[in-house]
This record gives C-alpha cells, sequence and structure tokens, in this order.
C-alpha cells in the first residue's frame, strides 16, 4: 500500500517537470500519468484502458458544453466591446477617487467569462488612463486589476477551471456558485486591500496607451453595461434558481414550476441562453461572427485546449480511484483532521510548482474526488466546499512559471523583482486569506 502513496507522489513530480521543464502540454502529461500509474500499480492491462476511457469520458460527457459555452460568451464580450462598456459604467459608478477598487471590481466581474491573461490585455489600456488621471501610481491599479480577475477566474463558474472541478467531483454547480459568490468577494475585497498597500509604496508611471478620445471612441462601439451584463448575469441566476427549486421545502412550489426552473436552470440549458444572450451584444452583427473563422470559431478553438486537459484530468482520476488508493490516503489522512486545508494545500502544491490555475484546479480535483468519501466530503454542501478550497489554493503563487504573471509585469512596466512583491504577493495573501475565510465557514455549513 505504501507503493501506491509513493506512485502517487512519483506523478505529481511527473506532471510538475513535464509540464514546466518540459513544456509537455498538460493533456499528454495527465495521460501519460495516468497510464504510468495504472502500470506500476499492477492494474490489470484492460482495467488502465477502460478507466482512462471512461474517466474522460464521464468528465466531459458532464463539463464540455458548459465550457464551450462559458468560452463563447467570453469572446463575444471581448470583440463587442462589453468589457470596456461595464468597466466604465463601475467607474462612474464608484468615482475617479477610487480607481484601484474599481479595477478589482471590473476585474472581478470581466474573468468570470474571460480568462485572466486575455482580461487583463483588454483592460490594461483603460487602467493606464484611468491611473493617469487620477494621477496614482500603476503599480495599486494593475494589481488591483490582476487580484480582481484571479479571484473570479479561481472560484466563480463559469470559468472553466471551476466548472471543471465541480464536474469531476460531481459537485452541485448551483451550490457551488451559491458559496462561490461571497467567498470571491472576499477574495476580491482582500486583494483589493493587498493591491492599495503593497502598490501605493511603488511609483510606475502609468503612462498610457489610449487617449480620452480613443477610450471614448471605443465606447461608441460598445454594446451598453447593462446589455453586457446579462450573458453573464442571467446563467448564473438560473443555475442557483435551479438548485433552490430542489430544496427539499420546494421553494418554488411542485409540478409544472419547479420542472421550468429545474430545466431552464440546467447548467447546459443556462449557459446556452447566456450564448444567445451574447450573439446580441455586437452594435452591427454580422453573421461571419458565428461561423467558423468568427468569434464562435475562436471561442470553440480557446475551449478545446481546456475541454482536452479536464478530460485527461478525469482519466486520471479514475485510474486513481480504481487503483484502491483511495481507501489508503483516506485512513492514513482520516485523523489529521486537514479538513478543506488539504484540497487547498496540495491546489497551492501544484499551482506553485507548475504555473497554471486551471491545470492546478483540474489535477488537484482529479486527486482529491476518490478521497471524498473517506475524507467525510460526501454531502453536496461539503463537495461545493472543496471545490473552493481547490479554487482558493489555485491562487497561490503566480510567479514566473505563470503566464498571467508575465501578462501582468510586461503590461504594468514592472521588472521581475517588483512583480514578486506585488503580484506574487498578492496572490499568496489572497489565496492563503480566502482558505482561511473558507475554513471559518466550514464550522457553520459542515
Amino acid at each position: 500500500m505504501v507503493l501506491l502513496v509513493i506512485l502517487l507522489l512519483l506523478s505529481v513530480v511527473f506532471l510538475i517537470v513535464s509540464t514546466n521543464t518540459l513544456n509537455l502540454h498538460p493533456f499528454l502529461a495527465l495521460l501519460f500519468a495516468a497510464l504510468g500509474f495504472g502500470l506500476f500499480a499492477g492494474m490489470p492491462l484492460p482495467d488502465i484502458i477502460a478507466s482512462v476511457n471512461e474517466g474522460f469520458g464521464s468528465t466531459l460527457g458532464y463539463i464540455g458544453i458548459l465550457i464551450v459555452t462559458g468560452t463563447i460568451i467570453g469572446t463575444f464580450l471581448e470583440h463587442s466591446g462589453g468589457a470596456f462598456a461595464l468597466a466604465e459604467r463601475i467607474i462612474k459608478a464608484i468615482g475617479d477617487k477610487h480607481i484601484p477598487l474599481a479595477m478589482s471590481i471590473i476585474g472581478y466581474i470581466v474573468s468570470i467569462p474571460v480568462y485572466a491573461d486575455s482580461g487583463f490585455v483588454i483592460l490594461s489600456p483603460l487602467n493606464r488612463a484611468l491611473s493617469k488621471k487620477a494621477k496614482i501610481t500603476l503599480a495599486a491599479t494593475a494589481i488591483a486589476l490582476s487580484l480582481g480577475l484571479t479571484a473570479a477566474h479561481t472560484l466563480v463558474p463559469p470559468t472553466p477551471g471551476p466548472i471543471a472541478a465541480a464536474g469531476i467531483l460531481e459537485a452541485d454547480l448551483g451550490l457551488v456558485i451559491l458559496f462561490a459568490i461571497p467567498v470571491s468577494l472576499f477574495a476580491m475585497m482582500l486583494g483589493w486591500f493587498c493591491a492599495t498597500r503593497l502598490g501605493k509604496r511603488i511609483q510606475i508611471d502609468p503612462n498610457p496607451d489610449l487617449t480620452s478620445a480613443e477610450i471614448d471612441a471605443k465606447l461608441d462601439q460598445a454594446p451598453p453595461a447593462w446589455k453586457s451584463l446579462l450573458p453573464i448575469l442571467i446563467p448564473i441566476l438560473l443555475i442557483v434558481t435551479k438548485s433552490i427549486s430542489e430544496f427539499p421545502t420546494n421553494p418554488v412550489g411542485e409540478g409544472f414550476w419547479q420542472a421550468f426552473f429545474i430545466f431552464i436552470g440546467d447548467p447546459v440549458i443556462a449557459l446556452l441562453i447566456g450564448v444567445l444572450l451574447a450573439f446580441t451584444l455586437p452594435r452591427v452583427f454580422e453573421k461571419e461572427m458565428l461561423s467558423s473563422d468568427g468569434w464562435v470559431g475562436q471561442g470553440l478553438v480557446n475551449a478545446a485546449i481546456i475541454i482536452l486537459i479536464t478530460g485527461a484530468g478525469g482519466a486520471f482520476g479514475k485510474v486513481l480511484q480504481n487503483s484502491g488508493i483511495a481507501d489508503v490516503i483516506g485512513e492514513s489522512l482520516s485523523g489529521a483532521n486537514l479538513g478543506i486545508w488539504l484540497p487547498f494545500i496540495l491546489a497551492a502544491a501544484i499551482k506553485t510548482a507548475q504555473g497554471s490555475s486551471t491545470v492546478a484546479i483540474i489535477t488537484t480535483a482529479s486527486l482529491v474526488a476518490p478521497l471524498l468519501p473517506s475524507l467525510g466530503f460526501e454531502t453536496a454542501v461539503a463537495k461545493a466546499f472543496v471545490v473552493l478550497a481547490i479554487g482558493a489554493g489555485s491562487m497561490v503563487a503566480s510567479h514566473a512559471n505563470d503566464s498571467f504573471f508575465w501578462v501582468v509585469t510586461q503590461m504594468s512596466d514592472m521588472d521581475v523583482r517588483t512583480g514578486y512583491k506585488l503580484h506574487s504577493l498578492g496572490t499568496l495573501i489572497m489565496g492563503i486569506g480566502t482558505a482561511g475565510f473558507l475554513w471559518v465557514l466550514s464550522w457553520f455549513a459542515l
């Protein structure tokens, strides 16, 4: 039995080294890890193949469409200028004197459907212009934006990582969202606090890329802010409503209305409604946007990478599950009383070592899934907390092996040392603080 634990550790080391040092794609790394673990663990060869196929297929059967639809929504929000419109509205509401807080909120909202890297690239010119206008250092506003993006990117569906984790752990997506909103808002505010405290000591001239006139020109072509918010907000509300309607107390009644809310709140249907709403964002709609070479095609290409990694993660998890390692680790850790700190520590270790938050989330969920019964995480609420603990771990810590680190530093005129002082330290504090907040909540919810 000790052999299985050693093989698991070696598998994690292999994933880290192969993806980080050898630049092997995570899809192949996860498949090789699954096959290697099965072979060295002495599993029958037919069982290894069956586990890989079953894990890959069952995982994608649950979350494949969700990742595709979420990515398409993000693509339309990006290309239509909707992200800019949302940002401009939030700044008007908060005021020019609170630019760091505004950028945290903007990053948080935009990163729900848009990847953090893309969100920072889209919003960086606006951030520079506003920082210059407010006569404040770019260091504070850039880190507020990066940490706001990170908070939603790692915790709130329909971002691919949390959706994948919910699928692998068989967690109720509505409950995940219900708990993710307050937890991620706490993370966002903690990130804003870190940005203002850490960034104000370092002076970086915003040196804006866009003039006020150019920003106004972009906003003229963008959809209204309320319209840009609908493809994000409506699917989330529908998914949460479905979970509420299934409560034993039947809060929305029984019969037709309950069946109706369960149907439209199914994650697939809810996100497809979000896609239809996203189609209304362009000021001038062209049918080419729906083609394989248009915005829909770009969304599908972006989604394909995450889908393959997620499926491979599911295959790895199924091999682990069928090897019997869950019983071994469960017995050894059941007395350690780590609670939600176990998935957090695993995710943080993998994220820090190999760089990608999404890969860290998927890999950790695959590792933890077979352990849930033996660790006592069997209820729907407990599984939702595990998803969020993994998300908190995947924040820790963004540094030189993370592409997002380089996007933030290079687009904010930071050298590497400054990037570590601000962005890396910020993600470290935010991740640990969020895990601590979850731990306190677990006293009452679990």
